[in-house]
């Protein structure tokens, strides 16, 4: 009997999440859309080993193929622009138009790497939403719009360091570490990051959302609640995975194949509850950047 009774719960708590799961999806092929035609721009006349690990792959549709090593680069290096004058990429002296570029591409990355990681998470708070809130699905919205909130301000920090990093040197025209010594160093940091007690805490929170400990019915209700209940949920993502998706610096701001796998390794790492997973990551983040250190310093050497 008691089983028969809980059935219109557990289906009215699916209800309307196919509609959001669609927005969520929407939203996130967006960011790879704008993020692939960026890729596509460049490459019919760039040289796409510039552009990070892996991303020579590209270069099977690229105008150089065939070309030596040398001519590929000396050719790139003459269609590098000096303004904004390829889509969604900055030229060498950033103006307004170059630093919204910048910006949108930020963005464009939360949408492809960050936003399918929430699923899970949004999934819950909808299904808790269903039996509390008068419009779950609207609710658990106003919780997307809250967490990607959290990202956005990190794109607006990111566009700050990337400036920097540019300005002295650090990044190149292609937006990749122009020196070991910024890939390793970020790799070393987000090795060892991956074993800190604020990672650990907010991979908790990621795991276990705040409303899985308390009773939606007594909470803030309406969409004002959800969306705080999205920024909180958003600052503890932002703790969990900052350090990984800054990465991007050590591979290369538009490396779409590192896009898809650190993406990947987030939403696999926040999916599943093991501490284990998160500390692999870190010793391989550690062990890639202690090589570059040591190739680095025998080079000097």
């Amino acid at each position: 009997m008691d089983s028969k009774s809980n059935m219109p719960n557990a289906v009215g708590s699916q209800r309307g999440w196919p509609l959001v799961l669609f927005c969520l999806v929407m939203l996130s092929l967006l960011g790879w859309i704008y993020l692939g035609t960026m890729v596509a721009d460049m490459v019919p006349v760039m040289d796409m080993t510039e552009a990070g690990p892996g991303m020579g792959l590209f270069n099977v549709f690229n105008e150089f193929a065939g070309l030596p090593a040398e001519a590929r680069a000396a050719l790139a290096a003459l269609c590098l622009p000096t303004s904004a004058a390829t889509f969604g990429m900055p030229g060498a002296e950033w103006g307004a138009l170059d630093l919204g570029l910048v910006f949108w591409m930020w963005v464009m990355m939360a949408l492809a790497m960050m936003l399918p990681t929430a699923v899970p998470m949004l999934k819950s708070y909808h299904q808790q939403a269903s039996g509390t809130a008068a419009a779950p699905i609207l609710s658990t919205l106003f919780v997307a719009v809250g967490y990607l909130s959290i990202w956005i301000g990190y794109a607006v920090i990111a566009i700050v360091i990337q400036w920097g990093l540019t300005q002295v040197g650090m990044l190149d025209a292609m937006m990749v570490p122009a020196h070991l010594a910024l890939t390793a160093s970020v790799l070393i940091a987000a090795g060892i990051y991956q074993f800190t007690p604020a990672k650990q805490a907010c991979l908790y929170r990621c795991w276990y959302p705040r409303w899985q400990f308390l009773n939606l019915r007594h909470a803030e209700k309406g969409e004002a609640a959800a969306l705080k209940e999205g920024i909180v949920q958003g600052l503890a993502c932002l703790g969990c995975c900052w350090a990984m998706m800054t990465l991007m610096f050590a591979v290369g701001l538009m490396n779409v194949i590192w896009i898809a796998g650190l993406g990947a390794l987030m939403a696999i790492e926040k999916a599943f509850p093991s501490k284990w997973f998160s500390y692999v990551l870190g010793i391989l983040f550690l062990v890639w950047g202690g090589a570059l250190a040591a190739l680095m310093m025998s080079s000097a050497g």
